[in-house]
């Protein structure tokens, strides 16, 4: 049997180099791997729009703006700032009613135990009960009433003049500001506040209550009755 030669060249691919050598099997010609371009980040990345209908996460929404460009205060902080001026007011009441009271208690308390010559205590008459007791009770009423009207006055509108803040507000970082961002705040446009909150408040039964809620569901610049009556709204300030 015929072997076949031991080193059998392979079979020609193509013609020669024309400087010699062995050209490549022919094939599919394969070019050099490409290469990852990353993506630039000169600018904001150019995403797809958003499907429509969507809405981002309610705790990623930027709150409402005033005209002035600040935040505006929500129901929750000005609650609590109106809860420090309050008890700030209910601690003046105190001071100028209690001592007022216990006196009037202990007048009536006095009449009622006084002793008649037989040794018996009289029943107390209603006529000296409405003249020495609930008559001087009701003038202390209206007196403490108007004490703290002036009060408010003093604190709510000459205080707040110079900062837009009360005491509350500082402490919870809010203040008073015009609607009109070119307008300044006045006593005039607190006076207006004034009337509408403390005045009508005390004066009309449930208006203090429709005033502070209305804030609740006012668009778009979240405002009580006091503040739309006086053209104003309450915005956050940096700390």
């Amino acid at each position: 049997m015929t072997q076949p030669p031991p080193n059998t060249p392979p079979p020609p691919a193509g013609p020669p180099p024309a400087g010699g050598g062995f050209a490549p099997p022919a094939g599919p010609a394969y070019g050099p791997p490409v290469q990852y371009a990353p993506p630039t980040y000169a600018g904001l990345p150019s995403y797809p729009p958003p499907p429509p209908g969507y809405a981002p996460h309610p705790g990623l929404v930027p709150p409402t703006l005033a005209p002035n460009g600040q935040p505006l205060a929500g129901f929750g902080e000005r609650l609590v700032a109106w809860l420090i001026d309050t008890a700030v007011a209910t601690a003046l009441a105190m001071v100028l009613f209690l001592p007022v009271f216990l006196w009037l208690w202990f007048r009536m308390f006095s009449e009622m135990m006084t002793v008649a010559p037989d040794g018996t205590v009289p029943p107390p008459d209603p006529g000296t009960m409405l003249t020495d007791f609930f008559l001087p009770m009701l003038l202390a009423e209206a007196g403490l009433l108007l004490v703290l009207l002036v009060f408010y006055w003093l604190y709510h509108v000459e205080y707040a003049r110079r900062t837009g803040q009360t005491l509350g507000k500082k402490l919870m970082k809010l203040r008073i500001v015009p609607l009109d961002p070119t307008a300044p705040l006045t006593r005039g446009v607190l006076g207006k506040r004034y009337l509408v909150e403390f005045v009508a408040g005390s004066l009309v039964p449930f208006a203090n209550y429709a005033d502070g809620l209305w804030q609740l569901w006012d668009k778009p610049w979240q405002q009580c009755l006091h503040d739309k009556f006086a053209g104003t709204v309450v915005v956050k300030v940096a700390p």
